[in-house]
This record gives structure tokens, C-alpha cells and sequence, in this order.
């Protein structure tokens, strides 16, 4: 091919097999990024066939980080950060050291190499993808819940750490310039802070200014295509400008971008406009991850490549995951924070890539550090989905556990002074968000109790005198607080629909006449959701065509002629 379309072709190549092997790894019941991993090996350096350009792969790549992070910034308020900082700071940065020291020593100790290098290494192991950890917490639906604002402002403490490790890499290595040891390195470690600091407050003080209002400008015009470029240009652009300004990377700018925009009125658009190109960019990340991958490694370094693995997938989840229950966390945060980070990703690559150009670390070190990443990166969805089975089984077997899941939290159970006529014959409604307030309105002043897992919801709703119960639609204590034995329906107005049948079950325990409402997608879906026991399966487009026939018979009717 012309040596001019080497981004064409690249684009072409990962796009196509990514979306074959993906559809793939569907059908095979795996998830879709196992596949979009094995495209990038199959046109990466390392196979036989079509090479494509790794380094322009990498840098395409980066454009899905920055989109990704300004998607959750538009949906991660300045509050939800502060809200989780006292288990976010204190728990990242442990973690942090806890596996910078185990992938040290097993490098220092086992291998022989050199303590920069171990160091190094041990960090690379240390922290997170936050594409991985997003894809996984949107594809669950636990991004806007309290257990996904913890995970997610773990990681941003992650990337803040390692913001401050990439500034004091050339410090390890002597490199030219780098700063000597003692008073100096103090100095580095100041200045990165303040810099890092300065870059927060000028995000939040003139961005929150700057930013809605160039969108407003843009809006006026009615373009929606000068929009999506706006939207764009705003994530990327400040990305990039913050990594050149204030030193800190870039998907932490792009995740402070969106942060300031989520207060302006135009935060569901951008999301919603950006969203497409968000998740093709994503998929690159995952095929450049894959192209760096060299096979060999799995027969040359089989017992290093399953002691790397051991440290990211047993290691860190462990201490994770028993530094949350020290912190008076339940099982259900722990275990969910630790299979969050049972992966690594982005930053790694991006030390690994410092170490080696200060002739840090040894070759073998890529290949470790690939091969594990590949490998936790496609196991994390399958642990994720391990999450829940885990937790009953250990609640079922430690007591202490229990007590831990128990412990009192005033939003789990209504208020003592509930009126007793809105618990009887009420609507169970699970889930408030676009469906479920709209449904409400609707409903007007039939007794309601709403579940659902979003604290801020259920502290609104609570504000506004609605009674509302925080927790899962599927566990048993939920439904009792919710009365659902006393109940009339069970509305289910949630879009993944898979844990209603295991829902309906228990509701239908504690109220064998209990009706049931879902709103579904799919005929499929529908289907399995009658057979399950749903006495009332709507079809989403379905239903709202039957609305639209109905407005337009009335207003027909109202504009006929009388006879």
C-alpha cells in the first residue's frame, strides 16, 4: 500500500478485526474486547501478515482516553470527588505502595534486577486502566453509584500519583537535568504539586466560566455538527493543554474538562454528542494494547509472566480490597474496588515507555508488563461478573461480613414517620432515572416507594417528601424496607433487565400476588422476561408508537367537526 495511507490502513486493519473478532467473542460468551485484544496482536509487529503503525495506533488511542475521561467528568460532579475522599485518597495511595513494593521485590528479588528498575516495574503494576474500569462500571450500570464514584475517584488519585512519579523518573535515573537527590528533589516534588494544583483551580474557577459559556456561543447558531466540534475540540484541546501547561496528564485534564461543563446545561448533549466517537477510540486503546504484545514471552518467561500476574491479579485485589473493609466499607465496596483494579493499563505503558528511554528497566520488562495487562484486561469483566456470586458467598459464611453489610445507613430503610396509606396497595418503582421520573409524574398521587442506587437520587427524592429506599432491587432487606409485601406492583424501569428474573423471585416470596412491569428492547428479551414471571412486558418502541397513535386519535377527534 502507498506509504501515504499508513493511517488509513492502520484505522482500516484495527477497526475491521476488532469489530470480526469482537462479534467473535460474543457469540463465544466472552466479552468483546478479548476480541478487539487479539486484533491488535494479529496486525502488531510481533505476528505474521499485515503490520500496522503501532506508534500511530497509540497516539489514536489517546484520543479515546481523553474522550472516555471527558465523559465521565460530564457526569462526576466536584461533589461526588469530595464525597469519596476519604476513602479515595488514603486507599489509593496505600494500594499504591503496597504493590509498588510486591512487583518491586519479586523484580529485585527474584530476577535480580537493579532497585530503579524494580521500582519501576513495581509501579507499572500499580495502577489501573481507566478505560478498562469505565467500560466495565457503564456496561454494569454502576458508574452513577456509590460504589462506582468510589472506584472511579480511587483511580483519579491513581493518575494524580503517577503524575508526580513520571516528574521524578529522571530523578531515578540521573538522567541529563533531572534534579539531584536531597533538597533539590524536595523542590520537584513541590513544584509538580503546585503545578498540579494550579491546573485544579483554574479548571474549576475560570473553566466553569469559560467553557459553558463557549458552548452557549456555539449552541446559538443551530449547528449541531459546529456542536460535536466544539465538544471535542474543548476535551481534547484542554487534554493537551494541560499536559503541556501544568505538566499533568492527559486524561486528567480531559476528565477535569468535562468536570467544569457538568454544571452547565449543556453537559447531557455533550455527552450524548461525543458518545460515538468516545467508543470508537476506545476500541483502539484496547487493539494498540494488543499490538504491543509479543508472544513469545508466554514461552520463553512462562513463570515471570504468572508471577506479574499473580501481583496484578491476586496482589492488588487483595490489599485493595482490605483496605476498603478497614475503612468500615461494605463487602459489596470491596469487592467491587478490588475488581476494579485487578488490571492495568494506560499509565503503565506510559512509565514503561520513561523507563526505557532513561535506561531504567530491561527490555523484558515490555513484554512482562504487556503480557499481564492483555491478560488482567480481559479477565476483568469475568471477575466483575464474579462480583455479586462472591459476595453472597461470603455473606453466607462470615458473620462479621454481615455486620459490615448491615451497618446503619439512614437512606437503606424509610423513615419511621412514613404515613402508613403510602404502604398499601403502592407501586414498587426500581430505578429513577429518565424513565422512572418521567413514570412518576405520571403516576401523580398513587402511593409510591422508589428504589434505586443512586444516593444523590434517593436523597432528592427523599428532600422532596417521596419515599425512596437506597440499595439493590434484588436483595431482600431492599424489598422488605420497600414493603413490598404490602405492595400492589413491582415496576422495573431500568435498561439492563438481567437481574430481574432473580428480582421477581424474591418479590414474589414475600408477595405471591404481586404484578410486574418491565420495559425491554428486545423480543428476546421479552420472551425470557414472561417466562420469568413478568405479568407485564412492555417493548420500548412499541409503547411509545401506541402513545404517539393515541395523541394523534385524540387530537383528531378534538378537531373533528360536530355533527
Amino acid at each position: 500500500m502507498h506509504d501515504g495511507m499508513t493511517l488509513i490502513s492502520t484505522l482500516a486493519a484495527a477497526f475491521g478485526l476488532a469489530l470480526v473478532l469482537g462479534l467473535l467473542a460474543q457469540w463465544a460468551r466472552l466479552p468483546a474486547l478479548v476480541g478487539y485484544l487479539l486484533a491488535g496482536v494479529l496486525i502488531g509487529p510481533h505476528t505474521p501478515g499485515y503490520v500496522g503503525d503501532v506508534h500511530l495506533a497509540q497516539q489514536l488511542s489517546e484520543v479515546g482516553v481523553m474522550l472516555l475521561m471527558f465523559g465521565v467528568g460530564l457526569h462526576f460532579s466536584v461533589g461526588d470527588l469530595m464525597s469519596v475522599k476519604g476513602i479515595a485518597l488514603p486507599g489509593a495511595l496505600v494500594q499504591i505502595a503496597t504493590a509498588t513494593v510486591m512487583g518491586a521485590g519479586l523484580a529485585r528479588w527474584w530476577w535480580g534486577w537493579d532497585l530503579a528498575a524494580a521500582l519501576v516495574f513495581g509501579l507499572a503494576l500499580s495502577t489501573a486502566s481507566t478505560v478498562v474500569l469505565l467500560r466495565a462500571l457503564e456496561s454494569r450500570e454502576l458508574l452513577n453509584t456509590g460504589n462506582g464514584r468510589i472506584a472511579v475517584g480511587w483511580l483519579v488519585v491513581e493518575d494524580l500519583a503517577m503524575v508526580v512519579a513520571l516528574v521524578l523518573m529522571p530523578v531515578l535515573g540521573g538522567a541529563p537535568g533531572a534534579a539531584p537527590a536531597g533538597a533539590d528533589l524536595a523542590v520537584t516534588i513541590v513544584m509538580t504539586l503546585l503545578a498540579v494544583s494550579a491546573f485544579v483551580a483554574v479548571m474549576l474557577v475560570a473553566g466553569r466560566r469559560l467553557l459553558p459559556w463557549l458552548l452557549w456561543q456555539v449552541s446559538r447558531t443551530g449547528s449541531r455538527e459546529l456542536f460535536t466540534l466544539a465538544t471535542v475540540a474543548a476535551a481534547v484541546g484542554l487534554a493537551v493543554g494541560a499536559a503541556a501547561l501544568f505538566g499533568v496528564s492527559v486524561a486528567l485534564g480531559a476528565f477535569f474538562a468535562g468536570l467544569v461543563l457538568r454544571e452547565s446545561a449543556f453537559s447531557e448533549r455533550a455527552a450524548r454528542e461525543s458518545l460515538p466517537l468516545r467508543d470508537a477510540f476506545a476500541v483502539l486503546f484496547f487493539v494498540s494494547v494488543g499490538m504491543l504484545f509479543d508472544p513469545r514471552v508466554l514461552i520463553e518467561q512462562p513463570l515471570a509472566v504468572l508471577a506479574t500476574l499473580a501481583v496484578i491479579l491476586i496482589g492488588k485485589t487483595l490489599a485493595a480490597g482490605a483496605l476498603v473493609l478497614l475503612l468500615r466499607y461494605p463487602l459489596s465496596t470491596a469487592l467491587t474496588v478490588a475488581v476494579s483494579l485487578a488490571q492495568i493499563g494506560e499509565f503503565s505503558f506510559i512509565l514503561l515507555g520513561l523507563g526505557q528511554s532513561l535506561n531504567l528497566v530491561p527490555p523484558e520488562a515490555a513484554s512482562l508488563v504487556v503480557a499481564g495487562a492483555i491478560v488482567s484486561i480481559a479477565l476483568n469483566p469475568l471477575l466483575f461478573s464474579g462480583v455479586e456470586p462472591l459476595r453472597r458467598w461470603v455473606l453466607a459464611r462470615s458473620g462479621w461480613a454481615r455486620r459490615l453489610e448491615a451497618r446503619d445507613d439512614p437512606l437503606a430503610e424509610l423513615p419511621a414517620d412514613t404515613p402508613h396509606t403510602a404502604l398499601a396497595g403502592q407501586i414498587v418503582l426500581v430505578g429513577h432515572g429518565i424513565l422512572g421520573a418521567a413514570l412518576r409524574e405520571q403516576l401523580g398521587a398513587r402511593p409510591l416507594v422508589i428504589i434505586d442506587r443512586d444516593r444523590d437520587v434517593v436523597e432528592k427524592l427523599r428532600a422532596s417528601g417521596q419515599a425512596a429506599v437506597l440499595g439493590e432491587a434484588a436483595e431482600a432487606m431492599t424489598l422488605v424496607q420497600a414493603h413490598i409485601a404490602q405492595a400492589a406492583w413491582l415496576i422495573v424501569a431500568v435498561s439492563d433487565v438481567r437481574g430481574v428474573p432473580a428480582m421477581l423471585d424474591l418479590a414474589r416470596q414475600l408477595n405471591p400476588a404481586l404484578r410486574c412491569a418491565v420495559v425491554t428492547d428486545s423480543d428476546e428479551e421479552a420472551k425470557w422476561l414472561k417466562e420469568a414471571g413478568a405479568t407485564h412486558v412492555l417493548r420500548a418502541q412499541q409503547a411509545l408508537a401506541r402513545a404517539l397513535a393515541q395523541v394523534v386519535s385524540e387530537a383528531s377527534a378534538e378537531a373533528a367537526p360536530a355533527h
